[in-house]
């Protein structure tokens, strides 16, 4: 099944120009400062405004207690979205060109980045996922086989959102400092432990010196935010600020379980491993063309239109929708970029766990079979289970 559909997928990669799909866009690659400005800001504002407000409530003790909790649970669903869509203008910000932005780059850092403990150093070896030596190889450390994998793989990518906000707590409050006397366990943290991505195995290469330099700003800021978020209550409260810390941890785990759903429908998860055009990189990917609140709550700043971006990664995301439409215009009503087209997340997700249980079987058939030739006594069991 999974070797029909990769042999479709490299037959219809071959008709697919990219020249000819490029022609249709080019005017669109054009970014606009006022528009990252303006939405960034506004989004972030909104969220810490969001933030407050959850907390109110209680502390002046709202009545009826309903209503208490009901303006408590709408203040953090608003500062939810808020804050999920302003940690994703990460995404923006590595394709962003580098002249040209580098004030933006700055105010997300100090607004966003380190506040939230997801600086943008640990986001720059997303270019990987676009390379063409490299997309769904051991290079790529944001694609899992998730498709040939068990689909329990699929619980434990998304179990993550519980245990991930402790651990970024950790890796600048605690390595940090101790990367910086001991160079040698500085090496094993820049490689193993300072890269958003999928795979826990993923080794990150060496930075520049320009780029290491921008680590050790970043991981500074993180570190003394930590630092001020112990001591300023300590020193002012002579306590611990237990529900702010609450509110911190569940906000951690909604962002990114918001965003593991939506990594886990913006691919097919069927790579084998091995190098693949862009156009293949297209057809893995998965452009979400559906308004609904869900969709565009789970999928910000232009990351509805996934196989487009895979397509053209430097398209700013304020032109990309406008760029997927351009494409359903004008392709040919063959064209193999209709196949990356769905409506919603959940039957892409449900095909993904359909897909990872048949070769999971598959798998376990095969292994039953192999076994069953050097063992009477398995053949008989495994003749009588089927």
């Amino acid at each position: 099944m999974m070797n029909v559909e990769r042999s479709t997928a490299k037959f219809e990669a071959t008709s697919f120009s990219l020249t000819d799909a490029r022609a249709i866009v080019r005017d669109l690659f054009v970014s606009d400062q006022r528009i990252y400005w303006i939405d960034f800001l506004t989004t972030i504002l909104v969220g810490y405004a969001g933030f407050a407000l959850a907390r109110l409530p209680f502390e002046i003790h709202l009545e009826p207690l309903w209503l208490r909790w009901a303006v408590a649970l709408a203040a953090f669903s608003v500062q939810c979205a808020c804050f999920y869509r302003a940690v994703m203008f990460v995404h923006e910000i590595v394709h962003l060109p580098d002249n040209r932005f580098a004030a933006f780059r700055v105010m997300w850092n100090l607004l966003c980045g380190i506040p939230f403990l997801v600086p943008s150093f640990t986001y720059y070896t997303h270019i990987d996922h676009h390379r063409r030596t490299s997309f769904g190889t051991d290079g790529d450390g944001e694609y899992l086989p998730l498709a040939s994998l068990s689909p329990w793989w699929i619980v434990v990518y998304l179990s993550q959102c519980l245990w991930v906000p402790p651990l970024a707590v950790i890796r600048f409050g605690v390595l940090t400092p101790l990367a910086w006397i001991c160079p040698p366990f500085r090496q094993l943290v820049l490689r193993h432990s300072s890269s958003l991505v999928m795979d826990p195995t993923y080794t990150r290469p060496a930075p520049t010196r320009t780029a290491l330099r921008n680590i050790r700003l970043q991981e500074l800021g993180c570190f003394l935010y930590l630092l001020a978020c112990v001591a300023v209550p300590l020193v002012f409260l002579h306590r611990w600020p237990i529900p702010l810390l609450i509110q911190a941890y569940a906000t951690g785990v909604v962002l990114i379980f918001m965003n593991c759903l939506r990594t886990l429908a913006s691919h097919r998860w069927s790579s084998e491993g091995k190098e693949v055009t862009f156009v293949e990189q297209m057809l893995d990917s998965v452009t979400m063309d559906n308004d609904s609140p869900l969709a565009v709550l789970l999928n910000p700043v232009g990351l509805r239109y996934h196989a487009t971006h895979h397509l053209f990664p430097s398209m700013p995301y304020h032109n990309i929708r406008a760029a997927h439409r351009r494409l359903m215009e004008r392709l040919p009503a063959d064209s193999p970029y209709r196949r990356t087209v769905a409506t919603s997340i959940w039957p892409v997700i449900g095909d993904l766990w359909q897909r990872a249980a048949e070769n999971a079987r598959a798998a376990e058939f095969a292994s039953d079979w192999t076994a069953s030739r050097h063992s009477p006594s398995r053949a008989f069991v495994s003749d009588s289970w089927h």
